[in-house]
């Protein structure tokens, strides 16, 4: 099992749970083996009604495995469409996303052939589900108009796979759905990157610790931490009022 010590912190402004179903992985397989094969984010995908949403999905992705696996050899989803993109595969690359949408298969041929250009052994896709944002008052004063409370909201299904491009096989998949929440007076919704972060760390937990089946709460305080360093400094956001009053 990996055990990860991070510092001891309040949790986060958010109440969070996150399910999880991953597969095991097959015997010729170990997490330490991207120690010496490099692996590639490649950019998420999603249907139609979702998309522009997957965008920045990858790059989550990276920042959550440089800071839990620091050892891994990762190639930036930006770093692997410039690699594409001078070896001239972009329209291959193209062809073999719009394919796995419709069959959940990374064509191995086209796989291959990419991953010789980005130089990696293995890579990771994903494919986001379902996302939704809702805003619900709690506590109004309609005589005045001025809403006291609200409760925000957002769900989250995500599945990631893990592909070995020189034999084809699809080594590791793991579906999340997480939902988060909070009371608050702002007008804010929860971001989309603070449950992204939740449910991609729930999910690499069960690869590295071998888990399936598994629920994640505010009480994993590695993934609570995640969700808050993503989130803006009150000190940041003071001086930013304050330069633009200046100005």
């Amino acid at each position: 099992m990996v055990l990860i010590a991070v510092p001891a912190c309040a949790s986060s402004i958010y109440g969070w749970q996150v399910r999880t179903n991953s597969t095991d992985m097959p015997p010729s397989f170990h997490p330490g083996d991207l120690e010496q094969q490099a692996v590639a984010l490649f950019p998420a995908i999603t249907m139609p009604g979702l998309r522009g949403n997957e965008v920045g999905l990858g790059r989550f992705l990276g920042e959550i495995l440089r800071k839990v696996v620091p050892t891994w050899k990762i190639v930036s989803e930006q770093e692997v469409s410039t690699r594409i993109n001078r070896q001239g595969l972009a329209a291959r690359m193209t062809v073999m996303r719009s394919d796995y949408e419709q069959s959940n298969i990374l064509d191995h041929e086209a796989l291959r052939k990419i991953a010789v250009a980005v130089g990696v052994r293995y890579a990771f896709q994903l494919r986001l589900a379902a996302f939704t944002q809702t805003m619900t008052d709690r506590w109004k004063i309609p005589a005045f108009d001025v809403r006291v409370m609200q409760t925000r909201s957002s769900i989250m299904r995500l599945a990631l796979q893990l592909w070995d491009t020189e034999t084809g096989e699809l080594v590791w998949t793991s579906v999340a759905e997480t939902n988060m929440a909070n009371e608050a007076v702002s007008q804010d919704p929860v971001y989309l990157e603070d449950i992204a972060r939740a449910t991609l760390g729930s999910m690499l937990s069960d690869l590295l610790n071998g888990k399936t089946a598994s629920q994640y709460t505010p009480v994993n305080k590695l993934l609570d931490n995640l969700i808050r360093e993503a989130m803006p400094k009150e000190k940041d956001s003071k001086a930013d009022t304050a330069e633009g009053t200046k100005k």
